[in-house]
Parts: C-alpha cells; sequence; structure tokens
C-alpha cells in the first residue's frame, strides 16, 4: 500500500515526539530514584508535643533557673503558716529545711490581688503550702496513696510547678476564720461542695473561693484550700529544695 508523503512527514513527526518523551521520562525517573536524595523528617504532631510538656518532668532542674518567687518580695502583708516546715502536718514531721512560700511570678502576683481585695473588708489571707519539690511529692504519695489528695509524683503536682497554693482566710489580728475542716483534712467534710458544716463556716469557704476564682485561681474540688494557678501548664514539673533558691 502505498503512502502519501504528507502522511509519512506526519509519521515521522509522531515518532520524534514519542522517542522525546522516553528520553525525558527516563531522565526523571533516573533523577527521582537517586539514592542520594535527601527526605526531610517526618514533623510530629502538634497535639503530641502539647500533651508531652505539661508532665515534663525535671528533677535535676537548675535552681538558678527555677524562676521562682518569694511572696514576701511581692506582699508581705499575706501570712505563713507553712506547716511542711513544721512537723505540724499529715506527715508529723518536717519537710522543708526552711519556711518559705515560693511561686511563678504570675501566681504570685495574683495571689497578692486577692490579698488587696480581701484587705478592703477587713480579711487576708494564710498561706499553708506554696512550691513543693517532687522528692516531698514522693514522700506524701508514699504514706497517702490517693489523688484525691496527694497527686501521684509519677506525673507531677501544680505545688511541684510552683503553681499551686494551700490557704485559708484571716481576720485582720491574724485569726483564722472557721473552715469546715482543718488543713490537709483528708475526708468528705474537706469537699468544696459539702453542705454539713455549719453556716459560718460555708459562707467562709465560698468567700475565699470567690476571692481566688476572681484572680485566676481554679479551686480543687476536693480540698476547699487548694487552689491552682491557671497558667500551672505552662511550668515543669521542679526538684529543687527550697534552700537551693535564692
Amino acid at each position: 500500500m502505498k503512502v502519501s508523503s504528507s502522511v509519512q512527514h506526519w509519521l515521522r513527526f509522531v515518532a520524534i515526539a514519542l522517542l522525546t518523551l522516553s528520553v525525558a521520562c527516563q531522565g526523571y525517573t533516573k533523577s527521582t530514584a537517586n539514592p542520594t536524595t535527601q527526605r526531610l523528617p517526618v514533623p510530629q504532631p502538634i497535639e503530641s508535643i502539647a500533651a508531652a510538656q505539661p508532665n515534663q518532668i525535671t528533677p535535676g532542674y537548675q535552681a538558678a533557673n527555677a524562676q521562682l518567687v518569694d511572696i514576701r518580695s511581692i506582699n508581705a502583708a499575706i501570712h505563713l503558716d507553712l506547716r511542711y516546715a513544721t512537723a505540724n502536718n499529715f506527715m508529723h514531721r518536717v519537710l522543708y529545711k526552711e519556711s518559705r512560700c515560693l511561686l511563678r511570678a504570675v501566681a504570685a502576683k495574683q495571689l497578692s490581688q486577692v490579698q488587696a481585695d480581701l484587705e478592703a473588708i477587713g480579711l487576708g489571707l494564710k498561706v499553708y503550702d506554696c512550691y513543693r519539690p517532687l522528692s516531698v511529692q514522693k514522700q506524701m504519695w508514699k504514706l497517702v496513696p490517693d489523688d484525691r489528695y496527694v497527686a501521684n509524683p509519677t506525673y507531677g503536682s501544680r505545688h511541684n510547678r510552683g503553681s499551686a497554693v494551700d490557704l485559708t482566710l484571716v481576720d485582720r489580728a491574724g485569726r483564722e476564720l472557721k473552715m469546715p475542716t482543718d488543713f490537709d483534712d483528708f475526708t468528705e467534710r474537706a469537699a468544696t461542695t459539702y453542705d454539713g458544716a455549719s453556716v459560718q463556716a460555708k459562707q467562709n469557704r465560698q468567700r475565699l473561693q470567690e476571692a481566688m476564682v476572681k484572680h485566676g485561681f481554679i479551686p480543687l474540688q476536693t480540698e476547699w484550700w487548694h487552689f491552682d494557678a491557671a497558667s500551672w501548664a505552662q511550668f515543669p514539673v521542679l526538684d529543687v529544695p527550697l534552700e537551693a533558691i535564692l
């Protein structure tokens, strides 16, 4: 069969085009298959990073980097009764070598604002505990392994982060106001919802809670005296003795 010159020209063009495309594809395959080509690392999911940070425990954290402040340097009017620096606590022994209330700066400033509000109505704060080293948390957990009242040291507590405070209300003379229980009462009577206390005790409990919540603190349902700073998750767990912090 005789093929016209125009058809021959068209077939020649198609053959050249297919040859060119084949060479180009072979070059691309060879380039992408090159074993020396670097691969970018797979990024860690953001939620995994966020989940790892709040429970980060750093027992060897340098004392100079603890970034805790003494509440007396922020507001000296706040009364202190640091129970774990005495034997007057549920452990019945001294756990702190120094009687100091150390907190993250943001929490200390918020606590000072609570004190200022209470002074306007003739009241004030008395603090039982602030920053607590992780080593002390482990001792407490060994005696009371109940996370309703003592945080599991595996994850660390808000106290270990310098972001929690245990306290009560006092009058102008520094006398404690009536509350449903004493400090560190590990019974249902210590709960913020316990209704069996006297009217006066429940009113004082409510007044303390309202004053603290107003300035960014979060109450713990099982302990009327315990409040967490809302910013607690920003900070790592510490295991630095109180006396080692400047």
